[in-house]
């Protein structure tokens, strides 16, 4: 097996970005992984404007996994004041289920614990996505019962087929290093 490699995403990553979100959560390419939202939402599923904000904001990072160059996974790690957020987590869907994403998870909550000085990561997720919130579980993730809407009629983050969608805050203590 190849060795893994991370490294921060620039605007230069923006398209490359789009693609490999999209792949893991939209459409008929994303079925191929386990995280395919595709029952959920159409649409787009990053939008790059968006995108471009979160790489050059103060405290906020798309981390990259590479494997002899290539993007196979990223990551939004940003700084909410009290705790890190860990959001657009994705990984190409051919290698969902291959270890990328615990280690692109480790390497972002080491981040967020030794750069940045947080205790505590807080992502949030479709409550409804109950796999997702199993896999977040088995990782040290806890649910903490607060909900967030959805935000409905904003197409930047797709195109609802449900009307029960909303958002559940999960939340991690960030052990000390070994």
């Amino acid at each position: 097996m190849h060795t893994l490699t991370f490294r921060t995403a620039t605007v230069a990553d923006i398209d490359a970005l789009v693609a490999l979100v999209t792949s893991a959560y939209r459409g008929d390419a994303s079925r191929v992984g386990w995280t395919t939202e595709a029952d959920l939402l159409d649409g787009t599923r990053i939008d790059p404007d968006i995108l471009r904000q979160d790489i050059l904001r103060d405290r906020s990072l798309v981390l990259l996994a590479e494997r002899d160059g290539e993007l196979i996974a990223c990551a939004h790690i940003s700084d909410e004041g009290d705790a890190g957020y860990f959001g657009m987590f994705s990984v190409s869907p051919t290698l969902q289920g291959s270890g990328v994403g615990k280690q692109l998870m480790r390497e972002a909550e080491r981040i967020v614990r030794e750069q940045w000085g947080h205790a505590l990561m807080r992502m949030t997720v479709i409550d409804v996505r109950a796999e997702l919130i199993a896999f977040y579980e088995r990782r040290g993730y806890r649910r903490t019962g607060v909900i967030k809407p959805f935000p409905y009629g904003d197409a930047r983050f797709g195109i609802p087929l449900r009307d029960d969608l909303r958002f559940e805050v999960l939340e991690k203590t960030l052990d000390a290093a070994p």
